[in-house]
């Protein structure tokens, strides 16, 4: 392997600073998380590791110019995840009164929507898709890199923003726990769709 363990750290605290800057991620989990608690949203943190993989994976072997080539299907990824997002926060904010216990259904595909969800805000991410695209291989010699040095930066790309996800997932699900009244779930539930949907209309022009 090329890659030594303080070029692991430094790409480690970069992943760091990634999470730490807000975007739509923090935004989708946090509607989820503030609509259903931690078993709604550690789907969504599952479903963004396809792409945490996905772009440094990308990036490594060269093949940047797919991106260009298929222009197309990025385009048409951005719409299906505006269209989920709103779609999710309609239902959301039509279901306002109801919590999630009241509807058995929900706890099935919420957790394939959730992880949909997921796969679909972190492909149509512009900041992670500059940074894995743009920025890596400022970190590491690209064309000197062994299938284990691979290994680890796609290890690293996703453990770093998953466990952050898990984290702030955890901290929403007990402080929503907070929130028992119906009048306070109406709210919750409300404000998560709005977010939901906010996101749905941001994706198409980020």
């Amino acid at each position: 392997m090329t890659i030594t363990f303080i070029d692991a750290a430094l790409y480690a605290g970069a992943l760091l600073i990634l999470f730490l800057t807000p975007g739509p991620v923090w935004v989708a989990l946090t509607a989820r998380a503030l609509s259903g608690g931690f078993n709604a949203a550690w789907p969504l943190a599952f479903g963004v590791v396809v792409g945490d993989v996905l772009w440094p994976l990308l990036a490594i072997l060269g093949v940047t110019w797919i991106v260009s080539v298929f222009s197309g299907f990025m385009t048409v990824l951005t719409w299906v995840a505006s269209l989920v997002f709103l779609t999710m926060g309609a239902l959301l904010i039509r279901n306002r009164d109801k919590s999630i216990a009241s509807d058995s259904r929900l706890t099935r595909p919420g957790m394939w929507a959730g992880f949909l969800a997921g796969m679909a805000v972190i492909l149509g991410n512009p900041k992670a898709i500059l940074f894995y695209m743009g920025v890596l291989p400022g970190f590491f010699d690209l064309t000197a890199l062994t299938w284990g040095d691979i290994a680890i930066i796609c290890f690293l790309s996703f453990i770093v923003p998953l466990l952050g996800n898990l984290s702030l997932a955890v901290f929403i699900g007990r402080a929503r726990r907070l929130l028992t009244s119906p009048r306070a779930l109406k709210r919750t539930n409300v404000i998560s769709g709005i977010l939901l949907i906010a996101v749905g209309l941001i994706i198409p022009f980020t």
